[in-house]
């Protein structure tokens, strides 16, 4: 199964795919999409750099075809306009794989550190050291596509403990 994480940004928006066999994850390529310089996007224009991202990001689902995504929950924080700006990348975050078919998976931040790290309010730091040890020889993108990646990782694991409950329930009824 391949499984495509997306750390949610307007100016830059991170991605990172993963491919998972078992318990064994596997990196297959990270990035970040970042708004255009030197067009209306550089300049603030909220609907051209939605765009952009939503071309970026559909290029990324056409070129590794995943079979999962998973995308991090937008927090609340004092500046309620550039919260509402995150959560409308966010928006694109979530269409996108939609459009291509994808079921979404959503995780807190606290849930994805916790998942990959251990601590729920681990640095970002910690979080890059911990999907380099996932993910052995990663050259990862920028901090952003480390959180993407750690997205991954987070979704990979929660199937993986949701098809061992489905099997568990399964054999119990049978």
């Amino acid at each position: 199964m391949r499984v495509l994480g997306i750390d949610p940004g307007l100016r830059n928006l991170g991605w990172g795919v993963i491919d998972v066999a078992g318990a064994r994850l596997t990196h297959v390529a990270n990035g970040i999409c970042h708004t255009e310089k030197g067009s209306l996007a550089d300049q603030g224009d909220l609907a051209d750099r939605l765009l952009s991202l939503h071309s970026q990001l559909s290029e990324v689902l056409r070129l590794y075809s995943p079979d999962e995504a998973a995308v991090e929950n937008t927090f609340v924080n004092k500046d309620a306009v550039a919260t509402l700006k995150l959560g409308q990348a966010r928006g694109i975050a979530l269409l996108v794989p939609a459009q291509f078919g994808l079921r979404v998976g959503e995780y807190a931040p606290n849930a994805v550190k916790k998942t990959v790290v251990g601590v729920g309010h681990a640095a970002k730091v910690q979080v890059d050291h911990m999907v380099r040890i996932h993910l052995p020889g990663v050259r990862i993108a920028g901090p952003d596509a480390a959180d993407a990646l750690a997205i991954a990782i987070c979704h990979a694991h929660h199937l993986q403990s949701a098809g061992r409950l489905a099997s568990a329930i399964l054999k119990a009824a049978g």
